[in-house]
């Protein structure tokens, strides 16, 4: 059973070329995405995920987002993964997360991203990925 991992792969696809269009369509209009669960309150709303992904794809010069992982049911799809992005500056971020995905039907109601926004953050002022990053991020290299 993979229908849900398929749904979302397309949503992947879609934010790797940057298409916002296509990633809002598979959501539902009263979405509930907490874009870094815990560490930012959740955006609700396809406008409030239209305004977030537009200012995140202008930082953002190439994405390699993978799935390592997943487990799913009728309506909940379990994700792990590493979302990983070369900035307009050069700077790598890499981003190992967990996430929790609903659906209602084939569009995304709830969305909740587990990441620690720490290493983002040193990251993007600088600092290289620490060993552990690194060694989650490998998961599934070829």
């Amino acid at each position: 059973m993979t229908r849900r991992l398929d749904q979302f792969l397309k949503i992947i696809a879609a934010w790797t070329r940057k298409d916002i269009d296509a990633v809002l369509g598979m959501m539902s209009d009263d979405i509930v995405w907490h874009y870094a669960a815990g560490a930012q309150p959740p955006l609700v709303g396809k406008a409030a995920a239209r305004k977030f992904m537009t200012r995140f794809a202008a930082d953002i010069a190439h994405v390699r987002w993978r799935v390592f992982h997943h487990a799913e049911t009728a309506d909940r799809l379990f994700v792990e993964g590493v979302d990983e992005y070369t900035t307009p500056q050069g700077v790598v971020v890499t981003a190992p997360y967990a996430g929790v995905i609903e659906f209602a039907g084939d569009l995304v109601t709830g969305w909740r991203d587990y990441v620690d926004v720490g290493i983002i953050a040193a990251q993007r002022s600088g600092e290289t990925a620490a060993p552990h990053v690194k060694a989650l991020a490998a998961q599934g290299a070829a």
